[in-house]
């Protein structure tokens, strides 16, 4: 079992940057791929990015790669995603998550665990 709690939203202006951090529990976090995804109102849950146990393995959603990067402390059990060039549509609740094993960086449905979530708006 991985419990995951998010920390680093709120509130930016467009342009601005954010980092958010994932703390996760348990003595295997180093084997588990992270992921971050993201929801607005009204839309479904969306792939951000994921890193892979040993950061080998990157993926970043569409429009996101060269603005975010994802990058995880083994030593720490933490996970981040430093957000640049913060744009309005930006503006969700970004969820960690967990995977055993790698069986997709990029499927919510292969990840098995998520934390609670954290704010991030950005204003125009």
């Amino acid at each position: 079992q991985v419990q995951l709690v998010e920390s680093g939203g709120g509130l930016v202006q467009a342009g601005g940057s954010l980092r958010l951090s994932c703390a996760a529990s348990g003595r295997t976090f180093s084997t588990y791929t992270m992921g971050w995804f993201r929801q607005a109102p009204g839309k479904e849950r969306e792939f951000v990015a994921a890193i892979g146990w040993n950061s080998a393995n990157l993926a970043y959603g569409d429009g996101m790669k060269g603005r975010f990067t994802v990058s995880r402390d083994n030593a720490k059990n933490m996970v981040f995603l430093q957000m640049n060039s913060l744009k309005p549509e930006d503006t969700a609740v970004y969820y960690c998550a967990a995977q055993r094993g790698l069986s997709s960086l990029t499927r919510k449905n292969d990840f098995n665990y998520w934390g609670q979530g954290t704010q991030v708006t950005v204003s125009s």
